[in-house]
């Protein structure tokens, strides 16, 4: 039986990026006002706040990082992916869970010193060897990625989820997992995506599941 989330090197350093990544809130406050003008101006406030992005951490909560963890060891996934690494703590999860299914991670960010830091966090935790972070545009850096996947995580630009999806959906294994996260906070911005994954004619069983700020949880079927 293995340690899971509870190995003493996992634990340590998410907590760690958990207790730092509330400083996000004053990065978010600092923003406010060009996300609001943003949305006025008819554009999404993704695009209002991404000046103010380059340091925050933008995590996955907890609860998710649980969820996303038993759900990777429940269907046996060794093959996990995600879109939008930025300091590493979802792909900690993940990565944890790759391991313990004798399997591999593979994240994807463009932001340089975010690159670095995740990069740095996962050796923290003692996932190097099983774990690897892609530096650049992720519809680059998957474009040939060897599957089948078993677990997506999207977590980067909400105006990419949708093109990634379908880039990245014949890699899919049936049976895979596909999660997306900020449902709730970007409605506007997913709507395509939701409506996408949601459409039984595009392979998905789909719901949003109340977690953090809205995980959409898809199931592809083949």
């Amino acid at each position: 039986m293995t340690a899971g989330l509870d190995e003493p090197q996992i634990r340590q350093t998410l907590d760690r990026l958990h207790k730092a990544a509330k400083g996000d809130r004053w990065v978010f406050l600092r923003g406010a006002p060009a996300t609001v003008g943003a949305v006025l101006r008819g554009k999404s406030a993704m695009e209002g706040m991404k000046p103010y992005l380059k340091n925050a951490y933008i995590p996955i909560s907890p609860e998710q990082g649980q969820y996303m963890y038993q759900t990777a060891r429940l269907i046996g996934a060794k093959n996990i992916v995600e879109f939008g690494t930025s300091f590493g703590i979802s792909a900690i999860y993940l990565a944890a869970a790759a391991r313990d299914n004798g399997g591999r991670f593979t994240g994807t960010e463009m932001e340089p010193g975010k690159v670095t830091a995740a990069r740095e966090n996962i050796a923290a935790a003692g996932l190097a060897g099983v774990a690897e972070v892609r530096a650049g545009d992720a519809m680059e850096t998957l474009k040939d990625f060897d599957g089948p996947i078993d677990m997506l995580l999207l977590d980067g630009w909400k105006d990419i989820y949708l093109l990634m999806i379908r880039m990245l959906k014949p890699k899919l294994r049936p049976g895979a997992v596909v999660f997306a996260d900020n449902i709730y906070t970007f409605p506007k911005d997913l709507a395509r995506y939701v409506a996408f994954v949601r459409d039984r004619g595009n392979g998905f069983e789909s719901m949003t599941l109340p977690l953090g700020h809205g995980l959409e949880y898809s199931v592809y079927l083949g």
